[in-house]
């Protein structure tokens, strides 16, 4: 069941143009319209990967349908497409909504922390499990996230938003590349060690169910993406990826990033980490 958009609130920053909506439920919601300027099919982006973020147990955004009605759009000035020397309504009909980040309450999410600040976010090690997840599904954008934090409380939680460009935006297809789809700042990465430091979150990617899989897909609506044939084949690369993980994450880690200077004691490189960890210590290897 969609939630239905009872109330504009602001504009969001950003290249899809969301608004921020009040949703029917109580909750705001962050809402990419199907006709914004980056392309339709960000919209069943942000849907499945935000639900395959979802069953790795990442934190992440509840992901809804938003049904913002044609009354609402009409009377909401606001509510418009900006495509640089013309302007357009925005669509009405079923959009895509992130739950808003630390609700409204004013100074309780931001979208930077200073690096004492950064080293002590709650759920850190997620970076490690967000990065795997980014490399399956080839985004093509850099890792966004916010912070948040309760009132009264000191240390922030780091929240993942933004999965428009997985599957490499509109053209759904896979362009692995080192340095995409992750974080701007390497403190994030500082204390990955070796692919301990990836789980569980690795590994419930890895082994996820292809059931899992083709029900968070049956959940986008067709007009989000067009052939429902070409649903079908992204599911199936994206299957068929699943063992490549490892593999992405390490053209990362050899990168001119550096971004694991922890592993293994900064003695053993990336690779042989990798090989080490695919050997059962048991066997014998013939060289």
């Amino acid at each position: 069941m969609a939630v239905l958009a009872v109330q504009h609130i602001r504009r969001m920053r950003g290249g899809a143009q969301g608004q921020l909506m009040l949703g029917a439920d109580g909750h705001p919601y962050v809402v990419k319209f199907q006709n914004n300027p980056q392309h339709r099919r960000v919209l069943a982006n942000e849907f499945l990967a935000s639900r395959l973020a979802k069953a790795a147990g990442l934190t992440v955004p509840e992901a809804e349908l938003v049904d913002v009605s044609a009354w609402l759009v009409e009377h909401t000035p606001e509510l418009e497409i900006d495509l640089g020397r013309t302007r357009v309504r925005c669509e009405a009909g079923l959009q895509f909504g992130s739950r808003f980040a630390g609700g409204l309450m004013p100074g309780q999410v931001v979208d930077y922390l200073p690096e004492e600040q950064l080293v002590e976010v709650k759920n850190r090690g997620e970076f490690a499990g967000i990065l795997a997840l980014d490399k399956w599904t080839g985004n093509a954008n850099g890792r966004q996230a916010v912070f948040t934090r309760r009132q009264r409380e000191r240390r922030y939680q780091a929240v993942f938003i933004d999965f428009g460009y997985c599957f490499h935006a509109g053209e759904w297809r896979f362009e692995d590349a080192p340095l995409r789809g992750v974080y701007y700042r390497n403190d994030v990465y500082r204390e990955i060690t070796g692919w301990e430091s990836f789980e569980p979150w690795l590994t419930r990617l890895e082994t996820m169910a292809a059931e899992t899989v083709w029900a968070a897909a049956s959940e986008v609506p067709p007009e989000w993406y067009g052939d429902v044939g070409e649903m079908e084949t992204l599911v199936e690369k994206l299957l068929a990826r699943r063992s490549r993980i490892r593999e992405l994450i390490e053209m990362f880690g050899k990168s001119d990033r550096r971004p694991f200077p922890k592993w293994v004691g900064g003695e053993k490189k990336v690779e042989d980490g990798w090989k080490d960890g695919r050997w059962n210590p048991t066997i014998e290897r013939v060289m």
